[in-house]
């Protein structure tokens, strides 16, 4: 089963007067590339949060958000009272050397002076840490649900398609036989234009069946039954592999395009337009498979 590299997952908990809300978004992308806005109490595990969607998501532009609504009063500034009181002693005795008697105002001052407030940093314990990990679980688990059923609907369309082209490729055997029938005459009559010339007829013959065995199709039609074959086997394998499907359908395009330049005929060449509209509407849903 195909999965496609989009994908979209949230999951929230609240636990320990917060709401914990993660959000993750995937789209398409030949690497991984991870994009994370976490809060700085999470900071510290970011390289193993990075290793988690790294490992389970495997391939594409990954996106993880991380909320933390604060629901109890919590890290409220505290009075640094040893540095208030250092100000303070300063200050008054400047003020006893200046003459000013005003120390009922030196407090506001010294309130808003540097350092005289510290805020207590949040440590992330242990207990928050699995209950973050859990909901990373569950929102690419949501995912991993996500592509599956996106891969589904991919996966019928790129059967289409490859159906088509191998039918398209059986439509092309009725044409083959009158095409070398009609280059043969018009060889012939442009031979026979020529006048007053010894032409060796036997001679003729010879270049005449080199010539049409260089424009022989049997070869890129049996390599591209096989690369469809291939694509096919590939496609209804266990793991989803977008990567070698990517490979297949670059060989299947060079062998309809060789058919296409030893074609020689115009309905032949109308079928080989039919086969690559098919092929690029195949590698456009292949760029977002897993």
């Amino acid at each position: 089963m195909i999965r496609s590299m989009t994908g979209f997952g949230k999951a929230i908990v609240e636990t320990s007067g917060k709401n914990i809300s993660v959000e993750i978004r995937s789209l398409n992308s030949k690497q991984t590339d991870i994009n994370a806005r976490i809060p700085w109490v999470y900071k510290e595990k970011e390289i193993e949060l990075r290793n988690i969607l790294s490992r389970e998501l495997e391939r594409g532009k990954i996106d993880l958000f991380i909320f933390v609504d604060i629901l109890e009063d919590q890290n409220v500034p505290v009075i640094n009272k040893s540095v208030v009181k250092n100000y303070y002693r300063q200050l008054n005795d400047i003020a006893g050397e200046l003459y000013i008697d005003s120390p009922d105002q030196l407090l506001p001052v010294i309130m808003r002076l540097p350092d005289t407030l510290r805020t207590e940093k949040e440590k992330l314990s242990e207990k928050e840490w699995k209950i973050l990990q859990d909901l990373i679980k569950d929102a690419i688990r949501m995912i991993d649900d996500y592509r599956k059923e996106e891969g589904k609907a991919m996966e019928t369309d790129i059967l289409t398609r490859i159906t088509n082209i191998m039918s398209f490729l059986d439509d092309i055997e009725p044409h083959e036989k009158q095409r070398i029938v009609t280059l043969r005459e018009k060889l012939v009559n442009n031979l026979n234009s020529i006048p007053n010339q010894n032409i060796d007829m036997n001679r003729f013959e010879q270049e005449l069946i080199f010539y049409l065995e260089k424009l022989d199709l049997n070869e890129e039609k049996v390599r591209l039954k096989k690369h469809c074959d291939y694509f096919l086997e590939t496609i209804n394998a266990g793991n989803s592999n977008g990567k070698k499907l990517g490979f297949i359908s670059q060989e299947i395009g060079r062998e309809i395009n060789t058919i296409g330049s030893k074609a020689n005929d115009a309905t032949i060449q109308k079928i080989v337009v039919k086969m690559k509209d098919e092929l690029e509407k195949i590698k456009e849903q292949v760029l977002n498979i897993l």
